[in-house]
């Protein structure tokens, strides 16, 4: 495994972890990986079914709750 993977998986556990419990998590990754868990399918079911009013007022909160932060001039 190289060190880049390792990487994602640690931060992809800190992710479930931070809204979820051990067991939570595990049975998250359980299900997925027995489930056949389809990604892409899955998104699409999910915003199919939200109307675009709700997304946009998740979109507007969302960037009230997080400021854009870098500086320009690093990007760049």
């Amino acid at each position: 495994m190289s060190a880049n993977t390792a990487e994602v998986l640690n931060r992809g556990m800190e992710c479930l972890l931070g809204g979820m419990t051990i067991v939570e998590a595990e049975r998250f990754l359980f299900l997925v990986k027995t489930e056949g868990f389809d990604y892409t399918k899955w998104q699409r079911e999910y915003f199919d079914r939200r109307g675009r009013a709700e997304m946009e007022k998740d979109m507007k909160t969302y960037f009230r709750d997080n400021p854009y932060q870098v500086d320009p001039a690093i990007v760049l």
